[in-house]
């Protein structure tokens, strides 16, 4: 048995022991986030005030006065609060996540597989911290501005449009906007992934870049709000993930290319050497 096989064996186990380990890696997921619940509740107002920091300052910009948020409801700002805790609470324990879905998945790779992996582990939250801090940073200040140009402070004798933001609604939006960025910075990861497995290929890819690109206008339609700053600032960065995607699995095919190749020219140096000795003995024998 080679060492290879001995590997995957040594991991091998029942069904029943399959599933007492995802269970195992549920309980540490679950209590890692309640833990990290209870802890972001705690500072839910700071993280609310770090969030809404953004519309504040372009509310600012615009020269309002007193300007605030508003609730409607006597349970949303209690709610919103909560919203503020898990949402934060899922955000940083992502890595942790990451990590207990790698230790359930280990075990039944081989020891080279787990080296080829371990970048991709590394790879997922920060590519997942990078869509948030970019989307923060800058898609927020850009679109927020954009919204309040509506704002008009009436003609003669007319009514003054103004904004009175509700504190739910606006959290929800930060929300699906980090998550929506957070996730698409993670397409080089999924990828290259699927090249790895031998599922999509650079050539492939490169032929339905067209596609692509229409894909990821379409998603930035549906996950940004309605207007043409925060869909184009979803979509660039999707297409550049796109063909950085492709660099990516290009390198991986070239890699597997020079393994095969390597591979190729050891079983002939064997299997010359193991000509040559019953080359030499028919010439004795001759």
């Amino acid at each position: 048995m080679s060492p290879r096989d001995s590997d995957i064996d040594q991991s091998k186990m029942p069904l029943l022991d399959h599933l007492v380990e995802l269970r195992q890696r549920l309980i540490y997921s679950f209590v890692a986030l309640m833990v990290l619940f209870a802890v972001t509740y705690y500072f839910a107002a700071d993280i609310y005030g770090f969030l809404v920091r953004p519309l504040a300052v372009a509310m600012a910009e615009q020269g309002g006065g007193n300007r605030r948020l508003i609730y409607t409801a006597l349970y949303e700002a209690f709610f919103a609060y909560l919203k503020v805790a898990f949402f934060t609470a899922l955000f940083v324990g992502f890595p942790f996540i990451s990590v207990q879905i790698w230790k359930f998945v280990a075990p039944g790779l081989y020891r080279h597989e787990k080296r080829a992996f371990m970048p991709f582990l590394v790879a997922t939250p920060i590519l997942f911290f990078m869509g948030g801090a970019l989307v923060y940073y800058l898609i927020f200040p850009m679109a927020w501005k954009f919204f309040l140009g509506f704002e008009s402070s009436g003609m003669e004798g007319g009514i003054p449009i103004q904004l009175e933001a509700k504190v739910d609604q606006y959290l929800s939006l930060v929300m699906q906007l980090i998550f929506a960025f957070g996730l698409c910075f993670e397409l080089p990861v999924l990828l290259s992934l699927l090249g790895r497995a031998g599922i999509v290929s650079s050539k492939g890819l490169a032929e339905k870049r067209r596609y692509a690109i229409v894909i990821a206008f379409i998603v930035a339609a549906v996950l940004t709000p309605p207007d043409v700053i925060s869909q184009v600032s979803l979509a660039v960065p999707t297409i550049i993930l796109y063909e950085i995607s492709i660099w990516c699995v290009r390198l991986i095919e070239r890699g597997r290319a020079q393994a095969d190749a390597a591979a190729g020219d050891a079983e002939d140096d064997g299997s010359k050497e193991e000509d040559g000795p019953t080359a030499d003995t028919e010439s004795r024998g001759a």
